[in-house]
């Protein structure tokens, strides 16, 4: 494990985001490592969620698997904090990582969201602290950082996040999911879960037993649920590369800017249209 320590605030709720990334993706192999504008996909989630303001550290997850050494390597050659666990098993890599990094909130990021977007995850941690409203509106743009102090407070939830699969309402893209919980929710999973999806996308069993967890669904008012920004096929990458072209490269626009984008050139939305999104419950044997 690259063990390189970030924005530590002792005595208080660490916040950790772990971002989870193998080579072995059925549907599109080595996709984290592909390039988008000039810089490898990973590059990409790593650097949007450092910009968090509540985030503390970014970890980058992946598996003991031989196939994933290149990201091993990537990441200790570009200096991020990395964590290497179980392949099959994502629920038993995030606890290790996050008891590793003495975690006490975790947010959960996938490396292959691209334009993941630092102000959508803090509007989701915001809301799982109790500091910030559940329905995000146009008039939410900017996230106000919150200080040491009240990060000290215990969540008003226990789990949190801003797409969840139905019968949850869905009204963020693919493509920004954020989840967050603590890390003792988190621990009950890892000891309690045994449903193959469960270990498999790491937070379900959370979601899916709302009589012991507290549970928070954070939604977007107008809906985008539409909008698909995630990569998983050769028809996401190429729409993915697309949005980055038109911005020139640079990673610092937000979501609402490629929600502009999208109203500027509504044909992008065909690129992928007719990709299907995986059902939760599938397991993939791996990220």
């Amino acid at each position: 494990m690259n063990n390189t320590m970030g924005n530590d605030h002792p005595n208080s709720m660490k916040v950790i985001a772990i971002i989870q990334a193998r080579m072995s993706a059925s549907r599109l192999p080595g996709k984290v490592l592909l390039d988008i504008g000039g810089e490898p996909m990973l590059d990409r989630v790593v650097k949007r969620t450092r910009c968090s303001q509540i985030v503390d550290q970014v970890v980058v997850a992946t598996s003991l698997d031989q196939s994933d050494n290149p990201i091993a390597e990537y990441c200790d050659h570009r200096g991020y904090i990395s964590y290497r666990g179980s392949l099959h098993d994502v629920l038993d890599r995030y606890y290790q990582a996050a008891k590793s990094l003495s975690a006490g909130v975790v947010v959960r990021i996938t490396a292959d969201c691209p334009i993941i977007d630092p102000g959508v995850i803090d509007q989701t941690l915001n809301a799982f602290l109790g500091q910030g409203p559940s329905l995000i509106t146009e008039a939410d743009k900017d996230t106000e950082e919150k200080s040491q102090a009240q990060l000290e407070h215990k969540p008003a939830w226990d789990f949190a996040a801003n797409r969840l699969p139905p019968p949850w309402q869905r009204t963020f893209p693919i493509g920004l999911d954020t989840e967050v919980c603590t890390f003792s929710a988190l621990e009950t999973a890892w000891r309690e879960a045994s449903q193959p999806h469960q270990r498999e996308h790491v937070m379900p069993f959370l979601y899916e037993h709302e009589n012991r967890f507290r549970v928070l669904l954070v939604n977007h008012d107008p809906d985008y649920g539409n909008f698909r920004w995630t990569v998983d096929t050769s028809r996401d990458l190429e729409l993915l590369r697309t949005i980055y072209s038109r911005f020139g490269g640079r990673d610092d626009f937000s979501w609402l800017e490629v929600l502009e984008l999208f109203g500027h050139e509504p044909e992008l939305a065909e690129i992928n249209a007719e990709v299907l999104h995986n059902d939760y419950r599938e397991v993939e044997k791996g990220d």
